[in-house]
């Protein structure tokens, strides 16, 4: 089993309001995932050919988790953006002010080559290719898909992998997305 970089996550750096690693590259985390699945340190993801894999604490302080915790005094910016030129705008919506929240757990999202291949998004001839790595909060065990994510897969838009969700799991993305944003960067 072999995981390879796509070319999605590499928008993961400091100064996109995402998580990144500060210093570890996107190939040695790629390895660490491969690492963590022998480890059989993985969870199934929201279908069949997508695993989350749980990153080793012993690295965990490497990645910056890019969120707060809204309250009433956080001041919030809307914009249309595009992930990719052929995908449809979506509203995105940081935070403008706030503390970063500390890093609890790290997750690498990682996509089976067939199901990269349903949409033509694979990188490489790899097994498996890590697409998103995710900074959870301290205190929280995972952060919920969102709701723009989840609507671009089930509608099988340009850019989102066919699945089906059930209504708690929409219900579960708003509100959790109602307490929390990514901080704009360059704060």
């Amino acid at each position: 089993m072999i995981v390879a970089v796509n070319e999605f996550v590499k928008r993961q750096v400091k100064g996109s309001g995402k998580t990144y690693a500060k210093t570890i590259s996107f190939d040695l985390i790629a390895k660490h995932s491969e690492e963590q699945m022998l480890n059989k340190c993985y969870s199934e993801g929201y279908r069949d050919g997508v695993r989350i894999v749980h990153a080793d604490q012993s690295i965990i302080n490497d990645f910056v988790c890019p969120y707060v915790e809204l309250d009433e005094d956080t001041q919030l910016v809307s914009r249309l953006v595009k992930r990719s030129v052929n995908e449809d705008f979506y509203i995105q919506t940081r935070a403008l002010n706030g503390k970063p929240l500390k890093t609890g757990k790290v997750d690498m999202i990682i996509y089976r080559h067939d199901v990269l291949m349903e949409n033509n998004e694979h990188s490489t001839d790899a097994d498996w290719e890590l697409i998103s790595i995710n900074a959870i909060p301290q205190g929280l065990d995972s952060i919920p898909m969102g709701p723009i994510t989840m609507m671009r897969n089930q509608l099988n838009l340009i850019g989102g992998t066919k699945a089906q969700y059930q209504s708690n799991e929409w219900a579960e993305s708003v509100c959790f997305w109602q307490k929390y944003a990514a901080l704009e960067p360059n704060i």
